[in-house]
């Protein structure tokens, strides 16, 4: 049951996280399309003919219909991962090795069946770095699980 409300809660969080326009502002038919109006019709329906007729991902691979990608991706929402919500669980998975929060989160970051004994062993290993107080605050402990992950060979694809 755990497991479920675990998941959950990640996938609600996962569902509102959207970069900010992958391509750039500008790519695709649906912004040409709609160029120069707001509001929410516009906005949806600009994403479904970028989404469905896959221009805006030809756009990004051939540099064409208004696409660059060499701008940096910025996320503006909540966090993808709801860590705060299982802090407590969360800490006393890493502070094992193993647990199903620590589990949870391994899998909602995408991390491969086969690199998950790594994740729990660099978490595991950067307790103190992770939660180096009582009071840590969520933002702390996922920047913390950012730089452990970057500084892990084995881990360090899932965050670059």
């Amino acid at each position: 049951m755990k497991r479920i409300i675990v998941s959950a809660i990640l996938l609600a969080g996962s569902t509102v996280a959207m970069a900010e326009a992958p391509g750039g502002p500008n790519c695709g038919w649906g912004n040409m399309l709609f160029d120069g109006q707001s509001g929410l019709p516009s906005h949806i329906v600009a994403s479904i003919t970028n989404g469905t007729s896959g221009n805006a991902t030809f756009g990004m691979t051939s540099g064409t219909n208004g696409c660059n990608t060499s701008g940096t991706l910025t996320y503006g929402g909540k966090e993808m991962i709801n860590v705060g919500a299982l802090l407590d669980e969360f800490s006393e998975d890493v502070a094992r090795g193993d647990g199903e929060v620590l589990n949870a989160v391994a899998v909602s970051l995408g991390v491969n069946a086969e690199d998950r004994v790594a994740f729990k062993l660099a978490m595991h290993n950067n307790f103190d770095k992770i939660f180096p107080a009582e009071d840590v605050t969520t933002e702390h402990v996922l920047a913390s699980m950012w730089s452990v992950m970057q500084s892990d060979a084995q881990l360090a694809k899932y965050v670059s």
